[in-house]
């Protein structure tokens, strides 16, 4: 069963999505040269300083490079303050049996949390030693029930995995692999509002079929927006704010960190 937040129905609601913090068992671990418990760390505390009352705090894959059950710790640990009531989801470089070993006993990787007027769904699309992503049909399932059994909410869908194309060629090809199956479930649904993810490490905000498609920069390093390669950019460490509202409409924002100085250390080559 869902969880039921604090805020009522006729209260707006506020999010905080953290993204692709990369962060390693070692806290002195590093991504291209940036230490990533680091910059956690200066984003965690910015958006402590910006957002007051977080209601949700959403992360939404890559919380750990190399999977070890201390990095989700770490990541537990830092992001708590920000706000205790949290949900998370894995991406391809996370591994689910040592995340789900770190939040035992905890109600962090619950699929769906119904808060103020909007049910939040976080899917799985993780694909065990891939880089793309895949929904399985359990995952298009648990989607489809979600939305339907709550047609008197608004929905923000949550997924780790690109499910359009975001500008950049050497992105598209590690995105949601199955997206047409993806749309067409959502696409039977009026009230599914936004869909969020993380993964492309850097901003992006559309709009298709009346539904919000949000993507936030990472914690840590950014990529290149409209890049053919790959290619880091230098530009800060972020996170993105949602501000739901009982009708549905939806404010949101990014913010990065101020004065970060980082020049990509491609030597380090352990993206």
């Amino acid at each position: 069963m869902p969880n039921a937040s604090t805020p009522t129905t006729e209260h707006s609601v506020l999010l905080v999505q953290l993204t692709d913090s990369h962060l390693f068992a070692d806290a002195d671990g590093s991504l291209l040269g940036l230490n990533t418990a680091q910059s956690l760390q200066q984003v965690v505390d910015k958006a402590r300083a910006e957002q007051g009352q977080v209601d949700l705090l959403l992360a939404t894959g890559d919380l750990a490079q190399d999977g070890s059950v201390a990095a989700y710790q770490r990541f537990r640990q830092v992001s708590e303050p920000l706000c205790a009531n949290a949900r998370w989801l894995p991406g391809n470089h996370d591994r689910l049996a040592q995340m789900r070993e770190a939040t035992v006993q905890t109600r962090l990787l619950d699929p769906v949390v119904d808060i103020g007027n909007w049910r939040i769904i976080l899917l799985n699309s993780q694909v065990p030693g891939a880089t793309p992503g895949y929904l399985e049909e359990e995952q298009l399932q648990l989607l489809a029930r979600a939305v339907s059994e709550a047609p008197q909410r608004h929905h923000l869908v949550c997924l780790h995995h690109h499910p359009v194309p975001v500008g950049s060629e050497w992105i598209e090809p590690i995105g949601l692999r199955n997206a047409k199956e993806f749309w067409a479930v959502l696409d039977r649904f009026p009230q599914v509002r936004a869909v969020l993810w993380g993964h492309i490490h850097q901003p992006f905000d559309q709009i298709r079929n009346n539904v919000r498609l949000l993507a936030t920069p990472s914690t840590c390093v950014q990529f290149t927006p409209g890049s053919t390669d790959f290619d880091v950019s230098d530009e800060a460490p972020g996170y993105r704010w949602l501000r739901l509202h009982p009708d549905g409409a939806l404010d949101t924002g990014v913010s990065r960190l101020d004065n970060f100085v980082f020049t990509p250390d491609y030597s380090a080559n352990n993206y």
